[in-house]
Formats: structure tokens, sequence, C-alpha cells
């Protein structure tokens, strides 16, 4: 993001429409969160990793739709609060429907974690008012502390392997891993262990790797601390990495720095009606040995319920976790083929 001093607009262009030459100021980084209906826990791993979103709603069409709603639930019980919302395609309305839509908004939002946020009209086919949701956005969206001295911990939201078929074994470059860093600072040579690693037999294997470059954007950097998406090259082979495969790991330099569940105990705090659905259905009691889909930070596995006391409940996880006693996760129900947001659990245990 870049600043006229001579206009006072905010713009993305070395060159203000004013004449006057731009200052750089902030650098974001976007996860996109698809609002399909069945990339729910996508958007929720997306989400994981935010520090702030932008909640995009149709000016053409009727507000919420479903999927807006259980965006928004999202985003209230993963405590994402730096929120904006951009009414976007108002070029298709007339005044009175934009208004009408903004009223929508307005009253969707009245009680929520969205309820103060600024409502940005902007039409981004015609650039209009995108100067305005830029200013927004830097008022808004806080830039993370970065502490000292804390243990390092990275979320892996993507890996790939970034080899051109038939390339030649000697000219072969480690797999890739794209997330952000929670805590601490990661440098260039670095060792790291990606946990829970990969499935060897009915068990997990850690892998242990070296960091050889570390990427924000299309820059090279030696060093990172939290807030905003990096990229770092491994030593790990490709084909680890590749097609997402180590997504939802965790990259930690000891192994006891993090704690890595198999069974899980959630205190769990549940939605009574089914959002996302038109008629907001009534959710029944959760039962023992039912499945549930549990998005830890990044990472998806399915639980199955082995005990309830209350509101707590026992998850035996087909997939490992990797995290910390207290965080939240999003807690997931099979309604109708589909997983349906349920609402939040605390990790107890």
């Amino acid at each position: 993001m870049r600043y006229c001093a001579k206009c006072k607009k905010y713009t993305t262009s070395k060159k203000c429409s004013c004449g006057g030459t731009t200052e750089y100021i902030l650098k974001f980084s976007f996860v996109d969160a698809p609002g399909h209906e069945t990339l729910m826990t996508t958007m929720l791993s997306g989400a994981a990793i935010m520090s702030g979103a932008l909640l995009v709603i149709a000016a053409n069409e009727q507000c919420p739709q479903p999927q807006t709603k259980e965006h928004l639930m999202a985003l209230d019980i993963l405590g994402v609060k730096n929120i904006i919302i951009a009414q976007n395609k108002i070029d298709l309305v007339n005044d009175a429907q934009a208004e009408e839509n903004y009223n929508q908004i307005k009253e969707f939002v009245k009680g929520t974690v969205a309820e103060n946020a600024p409502i940005i009209p902007v039409s981004a086919n015609k650039n209009v008012n995108i100067d305005m949701l830029l200013k927004a956005m830097a008022e808004t969206y806080t830039v993370p502390e970065k502490p000292k001295d804390e243990k390092f911990i990275m979320l892996v939201a993507r890996s790939f392997d970034a080899n051109k078929p038939g390339a030649k074994i000697d000219e072969l470059n480690g797999g890739i891993l794209g997330g952000i860093i929670k805590q601490g600072k990661l440098r260039k040579n670095d060792e790291v262990i990606v946990l829970p690693g990969i499935k060897s037999g009915e068990d997990f294997q850690k892998i242990k790797t070296k960091i050889t470059s570390i990427f924000t954007g299309s820059k090279s950097v030696d060093e990172a601390g939290n807030g905003g998406t990096i990229a770092v090259a491994t030593e790990l082979d490709p084909s680890l990495a590749k097609s997402d495969y180590l997504s939802g790991t965790v990259l930690v330099r000891n192994e006891d720095d993090i704690k890595l569940y198999d069974t899980m105990d959630i205190e769990l705090h549940l939605i009574e009606r089914i959002v996302g659905t038109e008629n907001n259905l009534e959710y029944s009691p959760i039962k023992i040995n039912e499945p549930l889909l549990i998005n830890a930070w990044t990472s998806k596995t399915i639980g199955t319920v082995s005990s309830i006391k209350g509101n707590s409940i026992s998850c035996r996880l087909k997939i490992p976790v990797a995290i910390e006693k207290g965080e939240k996760i999003a807690v997931l129900r099979r309604i109708d083929n589909r997983w349906r947001l349920a609402g939040y659990g605390i990790i107890t245990n």
C-alpha cells in the first residue's frame, strides 16, 4: 500500500492520479477464503492465519447469503476482530438499491464481532472507492507485535513441489512450505521439525529439515518474524510437499516446543441452529462415536467422540494435531452429506 502526501490518497500505484509520487507505507498478505459452501473447511484453515478480514458482500444480492452467515460466524468463533466490509458491485445497482443493501448489511452484523466494522461501497471492476477501502485497511488492520525470545512456531497452510516436470536429479530443489510464523523468528539455514510429519504404517513420523531460503512475496530475506505470509524452501524431498501434502503441519525448532495430540479433550461451545441453511434447522445433541471435523490452526482432522461429560468431550483423532492447550478450534458436524459449522471448542488437556 502507498500514500500520496499531495492529495492525501491511498493507492497501490507508485504514481498517484493527481500526478504526485506516492510513498510505500504498508504491506498486506492476503489469504483467499472461498465462499462456496463445500469449501468451508478451507475457509476455516485460512481464517486461522488471519489477523484481520475483508468480508465481501455483493450489493446486487440479498444480504445475508447462507455462506455469508457461516463465514461471519467463523470469524467470530476464531476471534478475528479486525473486520472491514466491502459492499462490492455498486455499479450494478441504483442509489436506492445500494442503500437498501447497506441497511441489510447493518442489520445482519448487529450483535456480532462485525457490528462496528466500516462498510465501504466499492466497484472492483470500475475501480470505484478503492482508495477509501485502502484507507480503511490502513486504519483498521494493526501490525502484529513481534515479541522477542519466543519459541518458534510456524503454521503451514500450503506445500508444493516447485520443480518443473522432467528436471534432472542434480537440478531438483527441495519442497516449498507456505504459511505464517505464529511466534518467534525463522532464519535461513535454521534446522526445523515438521509435526506431526508423515504417515508411516499406523503412526506418524516427524521430519527434520533445513531452511534453504525464505520469501515474503517475491522478495528473498534472511530472517522472518510473525506478521504476513511467507514461503520457505527446504531440503525436504519435493515429493513430500507436493499437492499440499504437508498443509496443516507445524514447524518448530524443538519437538518439546509444542504438544502433539492424538486424543483431545475439548470444552464445547455449540450453536443451537445450523448456520448456512435457509431455514436454520436445530442441531441434535452430539453422540458417542459421532465423527466431528476439527479445524485446529491450519490442520483438519476427524475426531471420533469417545466420551461426553456436560459440555466437555474427548475425541480420538484420525490425524494427530500439533497445537497448544487453550487454543480455540472450530468444530463441524456432518449434516446432509456436508460439514456444517457447529461451534468452537477450547483444548483442555
